[in-house]
């Protein structure tokens, strides 16, 4: 039986997240909000660079949803970076649209938890 790609790298970025999140949290006492935006964002990352690698080689694909959901998440610098790092999804409006929207509510958040 085989797996749905999106089930599988949606586990794959939460797994991986999560494992940067607490090394962050754990052994280098970031705060915690912090810590989950440079996870998610360093996991992002690592997806767009693998995407665009599978693009070119003709391999399966991470789906679209979960490159949108992690930036939501929080993974939205990663997003933005992998973007033009890799030069992959630029010709795409959404994934801008999706990146400039988890930017903003992003920026509210910690707006909210570190200057009000």
């Amino acid at each position: 039986m085989r797996r749905s790609p999106k089930l599988t790298y949606t586990l794959i970025a939460i797994v991986l997240s999560l494992a940067l999140f607490l090394a962050l949290v754990l052994w280098l006492r970031v705060p915690a909000y912090i810590a989950w935006v440079i996870a998610a964002s360093i996991v992002l990352f690592a997806l767009y660079g693998y995407d665009k690698a599978q693009a070119k080689a003709g391999g399966g694909r991470v789906p679209e949803i979960v490159l949108h959901g992690l930036a939501l998440l929080g993974g939205f610098i990663g997003g933005w970076a992998g973007m033009y790092t890799f030069r992959h999804k630029t010709q795409h409006p959404i994934f801008k649209v999706v990146l400039a929207i988890a930017t903003v509510l992003n920026l509210v958040l910690i707006y909210l938890l570190y200057f009000r």
